[in-house]
């Protein structure tokens, strides 16, 4: 028998031409993937012969002076424990130094420790009247929560069998090359019995998808790009985790009347000349429906602020509550009628140069 016929490679190739043959015919060949077929066991006994000469660069080099395998030499044990050194037909295909000590460390049973579900985010779109006065909101969201058929669990109560996957023995072999070792058997845990089954409903998951409605509280004085946290709302965990969070992102919707800033509102009101120029006592409107007054001075020129103290938004931080800030939008009267025209025109000559005047000096103080 050639070894190098068995694994279709030449005489000259690379020790990584060996590995990459080895791995191609090892997945081909191997008997788990190919179940109660003797030529494939036979097949893989040897490539896995094949292998282990030639890739060792000694006995590789006795095999080809001789033309015959070379029996080795009792192995060397490295002192790790768990490790057969004979060749097996029932292990992994894998060949890698790194596939193997990556599943030697692996933790056993690491799938059994306790997993916090994950977080649900959630978009929820208030008023400015909403986010003013607070209050409760209903939410409906779809989140995983523990299965009702089995508790949670994943599985089943049943009569107790053998395990299909170990045969009964609690362990499983697996193979790298020429080494072989034996672990606790990740299905039965290696007990080589099993006394459950996957659950019918969730088929092993520990959750299921399900429709929720959830009353939320909302505090008052919420702005856009807050989050407000509903603990254990979020998805279920597993192997009796913590549930996850409802996370809630809100956004508040634009108003038609109100400019928010921060704590702050802005509003613009309408004021006529005449109270512009005489001065006047105009209602503003407010965002929590009371009334609200401010006094507008003579002279009042059209964009000036005026503040009324508490009168915004509540804050989140405090008792306190943000300000109003009334903008005053001069607006001109339709006119009409003569009598109203000849009053302007009256109002102009008398007051002929003032405005230009009254411009000029605001530019130069601003």
């Amino acid at each position: 028998m050639d070894l190098y016929i068995v694994l279709g490679i030449e005489r000259a190739a690379t020790l990584n031409d060996i590995k990459r043959a080895y791995k191609r015919l090892a997945r081909k060949c191997h008997p788990d993937i190919n179940p109660g077929d003797r030529l494939a066991a036979q097949q893989f006994r040897q490539i896995a012969d094949a292998y282990e000469t030639l890739s060792d660069p000694d006995r590789r080099r006795q095999y080809d002076a001789a033309g015959r395998v070379i029996e080795a030499v009792t192995p060397v044990a490295f002192g790790f424990d768990g490790f057969d050194f004979s060749v097996s037909a029932n292990g992994s295909a894998a060949s890698t130094f790194r596939d193997l000590f990556s599943e030697v460390l692996a933790a056993p049973f690491a799938s059994g420790q306790p997993l916090r579900g994950t977080d649900v985010y959630v978009g929820l779109t208030l008023t400015l009247e909403q986010a003013c006065v607070g209050g409760s909101d209903a939410v409906t969201l779809t989140r995983h929560e523990r299965c009702a058929t089995c508790a949670g669990l994943g599985q089943l109560r049943v009569s107790e069998r053998r395990c299909g996957a170990c045969q009964g023995t609690g362990a499983v072999r697996s193979a790298r090359g020429h080494m072989v070792f034996s672990k606790p058997c990740p299905n039965c845990r290696g007990t080589g019995a099993l006394s459950a089954m996957p659950c019918t409903s969730c088929h092993g998951r520990q959750t299921e998808l399900r429709a929720e409605t959830v009353r939320v509280q909302i505090p008052p004085g919420v702005n856009s790009g807050d989050q407000l946290r509903i603990s254990g709302k979020g998805h279920a965990g597993r192997n009796g985790g913590d549930s996850g969070d409802l996370i809630l992102n809100v956004q508040v919707a634009p108003h038609s009347i109100f400019r928010r800033d921060g704590d702050d509102l802005g509003v613009n009101v309408p004021v006529a000349v005449h109270e512009a120029a005489l001065g006047a006592k105009i209602d503003v409107p407010s965002i929590d429906g009371q009334p609200a007054r401010v006094r507008v001075p003579p002279g009042t020129q059209s964009g000036q602020r005026f503040r009324l103290r508490e009168r915004g938004m509540p804050s989140l931080r405090g008792t306190t509550r943000g300000d109003l800030i009334v903008e005053v939008r001069i607006v001109l009267p339709p006119v009409l009628d003569e009598r109203s025209k000849d009053l302007l025109r009256e109002f102009g000559r008398i007051n002929a140069g003032d405005v230009r005047r009254a411009t000029v000096d605001v530019e130069g103080r601003s």
